[in-house]
């Protein structure tokens, strides 16, 4: 007891001239984050073996801090890693939204990685599940959330290539996603109204002596408006790819452009949301499109106990290519046919402990039409075959700080 007291006395002492330095500076810094646990049992589909999946999906440790400058104007910071709690996956700091800004009255501008404000405006309409892990629902809905494609082109074969930007990786399918190097403005909310813009920096192999490269300046520009006013929330955006094809002399440069809504509304003890997604790839034999939905409710039957519902559907692919993009991959597009679209569904009992603490058990399931890959649960199967099913009962544990 002793020891503690002692320990608790020490940690205060260090503590102390850090929150005076702060209070005295007009600064102030805040530790958050979420501690979360996935637990599944997978049916893998095709005869192959069932399996425990156990993930830490959702977890991180974050640092924020903002300081007064006066004139109604603040500078901040924030700082946001990925906290594997398994201590599988050891990743670098300001992994996930980290950046740095100035706010005031005239809005809030932002540079470093982070959500763009497509994928935020289409978290509005996220309700029923999970964000990720088995019960989540943006891979399927949007085409995923938390890599970055900026850099990010397709050779013929409809194989991504990574270009020489650290954040580079091959989901140009993505439209959901958290983009490296963004720059970001957002204007005041103004009776619950708020635009926003990000336009990422050009390509590192924009920089080099071989200039004669196509797509060598591959950018995302994303936008949206986003209405959020007592029980009603809602979003429009609209989000465009350009240079995504392969960094090569004389090869074709490729543009992507997707479209989006979101709403939410809260009844009570119901919340009932959705969202819409329109999508289009440009290839070199053409073009595909996609268009995909999410509708859901939660439902807090009464004190702690909480029913969550959500249905996932994406659509056939359309269009005159026939290359798929990442045909393999959670949320990847087949070349446009017919059966060629996917949906899910799943329902959750959540339990919560606290305002902090939940505890959620659900069964989800993941159908594939006969040509299609891209409904697909976090499995230790890498590779799906078309058509396949597959379905889980998750456990997911969470716990905000």
């Amino acid at each position: 007891m002793h020891k503690e007291l002692l320990a608790v006395a020490v940690a205060g002492a260090l503590a102390a001239p850090m929150l005076a330095q702060a209070a005295s500076s007009g600064s102030t810094v805040q530790i958050y984050g979420v501690a979360q646990f996935e637990h599944a049992y997978l049916d893998q589909g095709n005869g192959r073996p069932s399996t425990d999946y156990v993930e830490s999906t959702g977890s991180y440790l974050g640092f924020k801090g903002t300081e007064s400058l006066g004139g109604g104007m603040s500078a901040w910071f924030q700082c946001e890693t990925t906290m594997d709690i398994r201590a599988f996956d050891q990743i670098g700091l300001c992994s996930r939204n980290s950046g740095l800004g100035f706010r005031g009255g005239f809005g809030n501008v932002w540079v470093g990685r982070w959500h763009t404000p497509m994928s935020r405006a289409l978290g509005i309409g996220e309700v029923g599940g999970e964000s990720t892990g088995n019960l989540g629902i943006s891979y399927l809905a949007a085409g995923g959330s938390g890599s970055t494609s900026a850099a990010a082109g397709l050779g013929a074969t409809g194989v991504g290539t990574s270009y020489t930007n650290p954040g580079g990786s091959a989901t140009r399918h993505r439209f959901r996603r958290r983009e490296t190097c963004l720059t970001t403005y957002e204007t005041p909310r103004m009776g619950g109204f708020m635009l926003g813009a990000a336009v990422t920096c050009g390509n590192t192999a924009a920089e080099a002596a071989a200039t004669t490269q196509s797509n060598s300046k591959p950018r995302v520009w994303s936008f949206a408006g986003t209405y959020v006013n007592g029980p009603l929330a809602a979003s429009i955006s609209y989000e465009r790819h350009n240079e995504m094809g392969a960094y090569a002399a004389g090869a074709r440069e490729l543009d992507d452009r997707g479209w989006g809504l979101a709403a939410a509304y809260t009844m009570g003890a119901v919340k009932v949301g959705g969202m819409y997604v329109d999508r289009k790839w440009e290839q070199t034999d053409g073009e595909i499109k996609k268009k995909s939905a999410a509708i859901g409710v939660e439902w807090n039957i009464a004190g702690p106990h909480n029913l969550h519902v959500n249905y996932n559907w994406l659509g056939d692919s359309k269009g005159n290519s026939a290359i798929a993009i990442n045909p393999t991959s959670a949320g990847g597009i087949a070349a446009p046919g017919a059966d060629t679209g996917a949906q899910s569904f799943s329902i959750a009992y959540q339990y919560n402990f606290s305002k902090r603490t939940t505890a959620k058990l659900g069964y989800v399931r993941m159908d594939n039409d006969s040509r299609s890959q891209a409904a697909r649960l976090g499995t230790a199967a890498s590779v799906l075959t078309a058509g396949d099913n597959q379905d889980a009962v998750a456990l997911v544990v969470k716990h905000r700080f």
